[in-house]
């Protein structure tokens, strides 16, 4: 086959053999979407949002691109300045080419053809004709958020609400019976981020004001949260999801009465370090009894170290772009936690996920020791997260996952994301994962057994997480 640098997203993208090839496209590349962990703002999806330029859809929010650009050397005035929408588009141009071997090369030609229909590489050169061509496309009806998620059969869209949010949103999409379900998902950081006391008083405030319930004891928190829970799954919420260094590790000579470390709290003193993790721990499977109870799938997104740039936090705030992984330790926290959880009887069905890819094999083995009958894969070694959601990580995880646990029940890829047009990570996933198989089978390392590959590979796209989360 003669390439031509305007093909170089291809029908046989990334697929490096016969039966990686046959088995994209006879068995995962025509297959629904559920996408059970995403960022996208559901207000954008209930109104039906339409965006104004290809900036506005593609580089509002995308801490990748950000990061790429500054890397580059990009003034901040470019980034999340005050500079035009296209003056940003056309430096995010001129960066694109120092993108080679960077996932966001492959993501950015991929989500250009998909969405628009344009082959070629995105440079300097080529900036202005593909900024025209795609705006022009972005009023089209056929580009306006519900359609965009309708065109790459998304079946399923889990978003991340505070325990605070009305739902609004949500429920707008419900009763007009959209065909795409777009389902909550319980996010309760703000709960338990305890470091500041005053900012976390304001924010027992707000969820107090929220539910018409004053919030003066633990036991306060747990009625809210409960009454909370209640209202996400009525919305139609299964899934709720956790972001954390670590998971605590309680400190048994410390004080471990929630009572009194909440009453501490609500006083606005500060708790010490082995409080705040004694307290963090008891409120996590107090969380984790919830779900249980309700059928919910829990998930903790660790590792990562956040806001790490002190003058661009003040400068710009939390999430702009300077996250990074962290090196905690994982293991302790996570078997005690679930250890409790489990004697109870009350462990709910898990997805682990970690960014540190030394703790690679600790996650696997750590959701091998939980598992239990008569449910597949009930704890889950999640999909290669944030930083390793990029070729290599994803064949890192999906590796670990085979040596250390069973992939065949694995429930497969999200977007994690706050995009658009980030669909095509889905069809990255899948062109990886069957060019993983594919080049086993090649080898002689798997059997060429078109209906058990098939299989396997349509479980892992699509079936194991339908079933899973029962949506």
């Amino acid at each position: 086959m003669s390439m031509q640098p305007t093909d170089f997203i291809h029908d046989d993208f990334l697929l490096h053999g016969e039966t990686a090839r046959s088995l994209y496209h006879g068995f995962a590349k025509d297959l629904p979407i559920i996408d059970y962990h995403s960022h996208l703002p559901p207000s954008d999806i209930a109104t039906n949002r339409r965006f104004d330029t290809l900036t506005a859809i593609w580089l509002e929010g995308d801490h990748y691109k950000w990061r790429a650009m500054r890397a580059r050397g990009i003034d901040e005035h470019y980034i999340t300045g005050t500079a035009s929408d296209y003056d940003k588009f056309l430096k995010w141009s001129e960066t694109v080419p120092h993108t080679l071997r960077n996932p966001l090369y492959h993501w950015t030609h991929l989500e250009l053809s998909r969405y628009f229909g344009i082959g070629g590489l995105l440079n300097v050169k080529t900036a202005e004709s593909i900024y025209s061509n795609c705006n022009a496309q972005l009023s089209n009806e056929s580009h306006f958020t519900k359609n965009l998620l309708i065109g790459k059969k998304v079946e399923v869209v889990c978003t991340t609400d505070d325990p605070s949010d009305d739902l609004s949103n949500h429920l707008k999409l419900k009763a007009e019976n959209f065909q795409v379900k777009v389902l909550p998902t319980f996010r309760p950081d703000q709960v338990y981020s305890i470091d500041d006391a005053a900012k976390y008083n304001q924010y027992l405030d707000k969820l107090a004001k929220v539910t018409g319930k004053e919030i003066s004891s633990y036991d306060d928190l747990l009625s809210v949260l409960k009454k909370r829970i209640d209202f996400f799954e009525e919305a139609g919420c299964r899934l709720a999801d956790h972001g954390l260094e670590f998971i605590p590790v309680p400190d048994q000579s410390a004080v471990s009465n929630p009572e009194y470390l909440f009453k501490k709290l609500r006083d606005g003193q500060t708790l010490q370090p082995a409080l705040r993790e004694n307290f963090r721990f008891m409120l996590l499977a107090d969380l984790g009894r919830m779900y249980h109870e309700k059928g919910w799938t829990q998930q903790f997104h660790l590792g990562a170290i956040r806001n790490n740039n002190s003058r661009m936090l003040k400068a710009l705030g939390a999430n702009t772009g300077y996250d990074s992984i962290g090196d905690f330790s994982q293991a302790k926290g996570i078997a005690a936690l679930f250890s409790l959880l489990d004697e109870e009887n009350r462990l709910a069905r898990t997805i682990l996920y970690n960014l540190n890819p030394a703790d690679n094999e600790l996650f696997a083995t750590m959701a091998g020791n939980f598992n239990r009958g008569p449910e597949q894969g009930k704890i889950q070694y999640g999909s290669g997260w944030w930083f390793l959601d990029q070729k290599d990580g994803m064949e890192k995880q999906l590796n670990t996952l085979s040596n250390m646990g069973l992939l065949s029940g694995f429930v497969g890829m999200l977007t994690d994301s706050r995009s658009f047009l980030s669909y095509p990570r889905h069809e990255y996933f899948r062109r990886i994962l069957c060019n993983l198989i594919g080049n086993d089978v090649d080898r002689g390392e798997l059997p060429k057994d078109q209906q058990l590959l098939g299989g396997l590979i349509q479980n892992i796209c699509y079936h194991n997480a339908k079933n899973y989360f029962g949506f």
